[in-house]
């Protein structure tokens, strides 16, 4: 048997699930099942505390500590890209391949930016907006009503100033 964990310790574990939905027990077992966690208590939880995110795939953090599990949300650019267009919620398993054809402007990128700047891995504010501008093309929205790449040239050229922060 392995050693048994200080119960002190504190432990995150990241889970990437549907928004809102109670994720299969069957993989948060191994994770949470040495720490002396009920699975199916740790997953109604990541339910409970994603149900702002419905139908969208984000990473949860599980911090665990004394038998007591804290989830937070850790939401990625394309999800919040996705929420900003405010489509309506569609059920995952009847509506497949959604078209995100919507229009953001560029004070929602630059909040969006805001956002995701503690875990970007540029140097600058405006390499995050260019990493956000990035997800938009995947995601398939417009910004400003033109291409995403068009800004993001426009961005690189120096035609548009990104505020700093």
């Amino acid at each position: 048997m392995p050693p048994k964990i200080d119960p002190n310790t504190i432990v995150t574990i990241n889970v990437r699930c549907i928004g809102g939905e109670a994720g299969a027990v069957s993989s948060l077992a191994p994770k949470v099942g040495p720490l002396g966690l009920s699975p199916k208590k740790v997953s109604d939880d990541i339910a409970k505390a994603s149900s702002d995110w419905k139908g969208l795939k984000i990473t949860c953090q599980l911090t665990v500590q004394n038998r007591v599990a804290k989830v937070a949300v850790l939401p990625s650019a394309a999800a919040l890209v996705i929420k900003a267009l405010k489509e309506p919620q569609r059920d995952r398993k009847k509506v497949k391949h959604v078209k995100h054809d919507g229009n953001l402007s560029l004070d929602e990128i630059y909040e969006i930016a805001r956002v995701m700047r503690p875990k970007s891995n540029a140097k600058t504010y405006q390499g995050t907006v260019l990493e956000v501008l990035g997800s938009c093309v995947s995601v398939g929205c417009k910004v400003e009503g033109q291409s995403p790449k068009e800004v993001q040239r426009k961005i690189k050229d120096g035609e548009l100033e990104t505020p700093e922060k």
